[in-house]
């Protein structure tokens, strides 16, 4: 059995949360919510707090109610707080620059890569090197991060390339003479 789905999640004061069927709903400072929960998974909402639990004791319940709840638990701090990423840049002429509402990225090829950013994402840029990823999703924030990231990823003889704040890159040893 899941321990983290066995735990409610608690909706704090100032955020409105509905389960209409099998969808969650959470309203919030920040901004509106919702998750369609698996079939397999109960959602019920009493007391100010959202429980699941699994409808069968089946392994693909038993193992999508957990998720289902660390999801449900995702909506009350996107709307609240919100997700933010962090990317830092390595090389020398790499850099990035906001260019209206799109992103520009030199990393070193021949040409600038222009990314558009999504809605619903906010990306700010306080240093060249650094590069902030906002949003109440958590898992669009992630998604755009992992976008951004994948144009150059860092690679393990200099370590240049686009990385996570806090990433460690495992470095490799040049070539002998």
């Amino acid at each position: 059995m899941s321990r983290i789905g066995k735990k409610p999640v608690t909706v704090p004061s100032g955020v409105t949360a509905t389960v209409d069927g099998q969808t969650v709903k959470m309203k919030g400072p920040k901004g509106q919510l919702q998750f369609l929960v698996h079939d397999d998974v109960e959602v019920k909402f009493e007391n100010g707090q959202v429980k699941v639990a699994p409808r069968a004791e089946t392994k693909r319940a038993r193992s999508l109610y957990g998720t289902a709840r660390a999801q449900i638990a995702n909506l009350v701090e996107g709307v609240t707080k919100g997700f933010e990423k962090k990317l830092e840049i390595t090389g020398v002429g790499y850099r990035a620059a906001m260019q209206g509402k799109n992103l520009q990225l030199a990393l070193g090829y021949s040409h600038d890569v222009v990314y558009q950013i999504p809605e619903g994402i906010t990306i700010a840029v306080p240093k060249p090197t650094e590069i902030t990823v906002t949003g109440i999703d958590s898992q669009r924030v992630g998604q755009v991060a992992a976008e951004i990231r994948a144009y150059r990823p860092p690679e393990p003889y200099k370590g240049k390339g686009v990385k996570y704040a806090g990433e460690f890159i495992f470095r490799k040893e040049g070539k002998k003479k």
